[in-house]
């Protein structure tokens, strides 16, 4: 499979052929749902909690007496059928993540990249790189190349790269990550997903 290169001012600068096990499969929905469930299932904080009967702050008398009330025999106005009663069964403080292989990890990745292919939503970088950090001129690029919602995956380490970074900061509907960070949440939840050469290079190295 082959796709063509642009530079940051939409200019095409090659072609590259891409990985077939990296980029050619058939996206399957259910491996997608499930390694997008264990991400965000592992960022939920998991702080919610109420008070239980023992730990609600309430008076301790007997409600009525034992007999010849003609009442039921409470003990406690900290029961749940009360107001200001503790809470039965209610949430705790816990952890939502669970456990997912590093093969499934691994595939879902794969998946998302090879979707992104297939819907045409797949764009090849020559170079995430800038001469300056100014948001605006950035901007104006952008403009050119009408992406949208993107997302925009580098591995460059040098300073006309973090030119890049620093220009996006403040542009809406626009993420930068390092190869490194690539996840399915993000590269699902953009429309377009750039990469760039190098990076291309990378995910080869890591997932082939």
């Amino acid at each position: 499979m082959k796709i063509d290169i642009i530079d940051i001012d939409n200019k095409k600068s090659g072609s590259l052929e891409l990985n077939n096990s990296l980029f050619g499969l058939e996206p399957r929905p259910d491996i997608l749902n499930k390694v997008v469930r264990w991400q965000l299932a592992k960022r939920q904080q998991g702080t919610h909690s109420v008070l239980t009967r023992s730990e609600v702050s309430y008076s301790t008398k007997k409600v009525v007496r034992q007999k010849g009330a003609g009442s039921a025999r409470h003990g406690s106005r900290r029961a749940p059928i009360f107001r200001k009663g503790g809470v039965y069964k209610g949430p705790k403080p816990r952890s939502h993540a669970f456990a997912l292989t590093k093969k499934l990890r691994s595939l879902g990745l794969r998946h998302a990249l090879s979707s992104k292919f297939a819907n045409g939503s797949l764009v090849i970088l020559n170079k995430a790189e800038l001469e300056n950090q100014k948001t605006s001129d950035f901007s104006k690029k952008l403009k050119k190349l009408k992406w949208g919602r993107v997302l925009i995956i580098g591995r460059e380490d040098n300073a006309k790269s973090l030119n890049f970074f620093n220009a996006s900061k403040n542009i809406p509907k626009l993420d930068v990550l390092h190869v490194n960070g690539i996840n399915v949440y993000d590269v699902l939840r953009r429309d377009t997903l750039v990469l760039t050469k190098a990076a291309v290079d990378a995910l080869e190295d890591r997932l082939s």
